[in-house]
């Protein structure tokens, strides 16, 4: 496992309790935020991935 992986892990969690905040508390702009945050996380956790699936081809 790589930092990528490991940041875009923890930057996916961030953001769904930020959007789960957001939800409880009806704060939409919150809620959108999280849910960008989660969304940013993921993208950066697949790119951790894929750098692993080079890394372990070659």
């Amino acid at each position: 496992m790589n930092k990528d992986q490991i940041k875009g892990r923890v930057e996916e969690v961030k953001g769904k309790v930020k959007e789960a905040v957001g939800v409880l508390l009806d704060d939409k702009d919150m809620e959108l935020e999280g849910n960008i945050q989660k969304n940013v996380g993921k993208v950066k956790s697949g790119f951790g991935d894929l750098k692993e699936d080079i890394k372990d081809s070659i």
